[in-house]
């Protein structure tokens, strides 16, 4: 088991649980005991949820990263552990995450299926729509917004303002996917994965991602001047320039995978902030 779980990118699968948090608490109308309990087992199951995601996704593509030199060493194989291994792992992994969104809502429920639908689009070997230029981008759109959506749908209907709310999550995941194409462009060429960057160029993906990073910033601050997020929100604008300035560093230094990983590390600390502003704000209003 312990080896098992060594396959797991945890550091990916905890990038990916502040959405539903943030969900469920712009959507929960009071912190009592249930609540927190309900908060708790979203967030159990939103995390075993990513990590399924992440392991499916290796599962479908352990060729291709054993072709690639910076993945190589860090794949299941690589730990001795084999395809039907991570095969249980994922299918374990879904069944315990809907079975506890199963315990909390009928919406969360669905919400949890159509996100491991949308993965298998994404990953799976019969669809492999991650080789579709733009085509999956879009699939990150949807399943960044039905992160949000996950927490949200968990205590209140889908309603119009969690919809506006979650295409700001759905901007920022597509935007920091056209930047990790960016980053892996090399590697995908390599094995044949046509993605924005293979297809229109790294410095076209780089951009196209700025861009939608632009735009979430923006949304942010509409959002919070139309009272749908606490107004502090509107704050975030000032961190703009700071994403822009660390975007044309990485630009200049050639996009290298190294530049890239650190403007990654930077922008993630960013929308960290942001998000524990949002549950901040939250929580005292």
């Amino acid at each position: 088991m312990v080896g098992l779980l060594s396959a797991i990118r945890f550091d990916e699968v905890c990038a990916l649980q502040g959405a539903p948090l943030i969900g469920a608490i712009f959507s929960v109308h009071a912190l009592t005991t249930a609540s927190i309990v309900e908060i708790a087992s979203v967030m159990a199951a939103n995390f075993c949820l990513v990590a399924h995601v992440f392991v499916f996704n290796d599962w479908s593509g352990i060729e291709g990263d054993l072709n690639n030199p910076q993945r190589a060493g860090w794949t299941f194989a690589a730990k001795g552990l084999t395809r039907p291994e991570i095969g249980y792992l994922a299918v374990s992994l879904l069944a315990f995450s809907l079975f506890l969104l199963g315990l909390v809502s009928e919406t969360a429920l669905l919400v949890g299926l159509a996100i491991a639908g949308f993965s298998a689009l994404y990953s799976a070997p019969v669809f492999h729509l991650k080789g579709r230029p733009l085509l999956s981008s879009a699939l990150h759109f949807v399943g960044g917004s039905l992160h949000f959506l996950l927490g949200y749908g968990a205590f209140a209907a889908i309603d119009a303002r969690g919809l506006a709310i979650s295409c700001f999550f759905g901007l920022v995941f597509t935007a920091g996917h056209f930047t990790h194409e960016t980053r892996d462009h090399h590697s995908d060429l390599l094995n044949g994965i046509r993605t924005n960057a293979v297809a229109f160029g790294k410095t076209q993906s780089f951009i196209a991602g700025l861009v939608l990073f632009a735009a979430a910033y923006a949304l942010l601050v509409v959002l919070a001047l139309s009272d749908l997020v606490p107004f502090v929100l509107v704050s975030a604008a000032i961190l703009l320039p700071l994403h822009i300035l660390a975007s044309l560093r990485a630009l200049g230094a050639g996009l290298t995978f190294e530049s890239l990983v650190r403007l990654q590390r930077l922008y993630r600390a960013l929308f960290a902030t942001i998000g524990i502003v949002m549950v901040m704000a939250a929580l005292l209003a």
